[in-house]
């Protein structure tokens, strides 16, 4: 399954008025440099922080759900027998809140390891839950058997070209706000964000950073063997970016020039997530802190008077750590 830019600007149009506006924020000038940095050429790099997870449902999910079964009303393909889809819990927030506004029940399986949050808020959202296994890979296996069993609507996390296109607005937003920008950063767990996001980028000349945990390297391996592959998943965001097989359009997206697939350790990851607690009282996932560990942990230098966008995906996440109380 694949895409192009026309389904990018398809689902814009499909969604608009529908999803929240990105709100986006410029930071102090070297608030992120890595530490010691000082002094080097990515000073006068100048950065700002898409606050995605200021979205419906607390992450970028939205746009690709509600572009999903939006499409799918439109074909006759959603019918009252609903949706159903396996989740880390993000996407599965945003099928539940689409699923709602369709009028249709949304059934939602979810690893055992899921954080209580987004149980709790995906059955606030009126999802039917239903956890199995310790990883995605395994509560996938789950949902397909259930949809043969049903005839309910399949929807993936990621590797679905509507899913993709809807999360590939993103950049329209950022492309829009920032029509000089030269790099956007984003997290990569199964790919979809990433290949959205990586579309609408190369029709704006933007590179890309696609930015994993050192353990949970979906795209990274797969860019090394030349074809998507299997992975172990040991993170402290396998919560978000626990796929353990990245999309094939994912990767045709990475193998471009102007992508760099970039791995951060997980210390580099709670680090830069406390920093953004620290600094300006956000309290985001782990994704979100994968994706500004590419700066503050030096894994990327910025070039002089670069400009640069770091997309804050997500804030499902029990901010107890961070306050540093006991949870």
């Amino acid at each position: 399954m694949t895409f192009r830019y026309d389904d990018v600007t398809a689902a814009a149009a499909r969604i608009a008025g529908h999803t929240r506006p990105l709100t986006l924020c410029p930071a102090d000038p070297g608030e992120f440099h890595a530490a010691g940095s000082a002094g080097s050429a990515g000073d006068t790099a100048r950065v700002w922080l898409a606050q995605e997870f200021l979205q419906h449902t607390g992450s970028f999910k939205a746009r690709g759900a509600l572009n999903f079964l939006s499409a799918h009303r439109a074909s006759g393909t959603l019918t009252d027998a609903g949706v159903v889809i396996a989740s880390g819990g993000n996407a599965g927030l945003a099928c539940a809140w689409a699923a709602a506004r369709h009028g249709v029940p949304a059934v939602v399986f979810v690893p055992e390891t899921a954080p209580a949050v987004k149980v709790g808020r995906l059955r606030a959202l009126g999802a039917e839950v239903r956890q199995t296994g310790t990883e995605y890979a395994q509560a996938q296996e789950a949902s397909r058997r259930y949809v043969e069993e049903t005839g309910a609507l399949a929807a993936h996390a990621y590797d679905d070209p509507l899913v993709a296109a809807g999360a590939g607005t993103l950049m329209e937003e950022v492309h829009a706000a920032l029509p000089e920008l030269d790099t956007v950063v984003v997290a990569v767990g199964g790919g979809g964000l990433f290949a959205g996001v990586a579309t609408a980028a190369r029709e704006h000349g933007v590179r890309v950073l696609a930015v994993e945990p050192e353990h949970c390297r979906a795209l990274n391996a797969a860019i090394g063997a030349g074809e998507p592959v299997d992975v172990p998943v040991d993170s402290v965001a396998a919560d978000s970016l626990g796929a353990r097989r990245v999309s094939g359009t994912a990767l045709e997206r990475a193998l471009s020039p102007d992508v760099r697939s970039l791995l951060v350790p997980d210390e580099a990851v709670a680090a830069a997530r406390r920093a953004l607690w620290d600094g300006r009282r956000l309290a985001v996932e782990h994704a979100a802190g994968t994706a500004l560990a590419a700066l503050t942990s030096g894994r990327y230098a910025p070039e002089p008077g670069e400009r640069i966008c770091v997309v804050l995906c997500g804030a499902n996440t029990d901010p107890s750590d961070l306050a540093g109380v006991p949870a």
